[in-house]
């Protein structure tokens, strides 16, 4: 079973809980996930800035932090993910990027997840392929294409 748990300490952001669920268990789904707890935690920029600080010594806000809290590398055992994605950004973004709050939210979200399950984006070649695993799936998942606006015209 998937649980997701959700907290939000920014209320700037609208939120449909049951989709972001749904996306979750999706993503879950797709990569052979089958028992996790994953927790969100919606913030603001002031709260992001702090973490990342903290987390990741690197100043400034971002988008998402995600963390594996497995106690083991095993794919058939439990997974504990938690992931921390910037609601004030979101808005800001998604605004400016010409779609909804919710939609900058998923790709927040599941950039998280993908960092969890393996992705990485170090590299121009590693960034390319996670941004388009994040449209694929938000376009599947009734977002469309978010990273990449333009995706839907190649």
């Amino acid at each position: 079973m998937i649980t997701v748990r959700i907290t939000k300490h920014f209320r700037g952001t609208p939120l449909d809980s049951s989709k972001l669920r749904t996306l979750v268990r999706a993503i879950c789904g797709r990569f052979e996930v089958r028992e996790a707890v994953v927790s969100i935690g919606i913030v603001n920029d002031a709260e992001m800035s702090e973490l990342n600080m903290r987390f990741l010594g690197h100043e400034g806000t971002t988008d998402s932090l995600s963390f594996d809290l497995s106690d083991n590398a095993d794919p058939e055992e439990a997974k504990i993910f938690d992931l921390i994605v910037n609601g004030e950004l979101a808005a800001r973004e998604g605004a400016r990027r010409g779609h909804g709050a919710d939609a900058e939210l998923a790709l927040y979200v599941t950039h998280g997840l993908l960092h969890n399950l393996g992705f990485n984006d170090a590299t121009a070649a590693q960034a390319k392929k996670m941004h388009r695993m994040e449209d694929e799936i938000l376009q599947h998942q009734g977002y469309g294409f978010v990273y990449n606006s333009d995706a839907g015209a190649r």
